[in-house]
C-alpha cells in the first residue's frame, strides 16, 4: 500500500507515452487525429486535477527507458496509465516490468486496436496489467485515470 493512500493525501499516477506517441498530430490522422501531444497532455493533466489525483506524464520512444521509468515508479506511484505504443505487441521486457512493480497498470490505446492490422490485435501487456482501454482517442486516457482513481 502506497503512503498517499493510508495518509489520505492525492493519489498518485504515471501516465507513460510510448513509441511514436510524440507523432500525435502528423502521423496517421485519419486514425488519431490531428491533437498534438502536447494539447493532450496538457488535458491528461486538467483531467487528472479535476479528479483529485496528482500526475506525471512521461514520454520516450526507448523500450529500455519505459522499462527504467516502470521501475522507478515502484513506491512513487499509486497506479499507471500506459500506451506502450507498438511495444504492446511484443515487448516481455515491459511486461516483466509491469509485473514486478506490482502498481496497478492500465494499458491504454487511443485506436480500437481490434479494428486494425492482426498483429495489433494481441497485446503481450494485458495479462498484467488490470485492464485495457482502446478505441476512444485522447479520452482513452480520461478513462483510465477514472477506473484508477476509483479502484485505488
Amino acid at each position: 500500500m502506497m503512503i498517499s493512500r493510508s495518509l489520505g493525501l492525492k493519489k498518485k499516477i504515471l501516465v507513460i507515452h510510448g513509441a511514436n506517441v510524440n507523432m500525435l498530430g502528423e502521423r496517421e490522422t485519419g486514425i488519431y487525429g490531428k491533437e498534438t501531444l502536447d494539447s493532450i497532455n496538457r488535458q491528461i493533466a486538467e483531467y487528472a486535477q479535476s479528479l483529485n489525483l496528482e500526475c506525471e506524464i512521461y514520454h520516450s520512444n526507448i523500450e529500455g527507458e519505459i522499462i527504467t521509468k516502470i521501475q522507478e515508479a515502484k513506491d512513487r506511484f499509486d497506479g499507471i496509465a500506459l500506451n506502450a505504443g507498438a511495444y504492446t505487441h511484443y515487448s516481455y521486457a515491459i511486461r516483466d516490468a509491469i509485473s514486478a512493480v506490482r502498481i496497478p497498470t492500465v494499458e491504454v490505446h487511443m485506436s480500437n486496436i481490434q479494428n486494425r492490422e492482426e498483429f495489433r490485435k494481441k497485446s503481450v501487456l494485458a495479462d498484467v496489467c488490470v485492464g485495457q482501454i482502446s478505441g476512444f482517442g485522447k479520452y482513452s486516457y480520461f478513462l483510465a485515470l477514472d477506473g484508477l482513481s476509483k479502484m485505488l
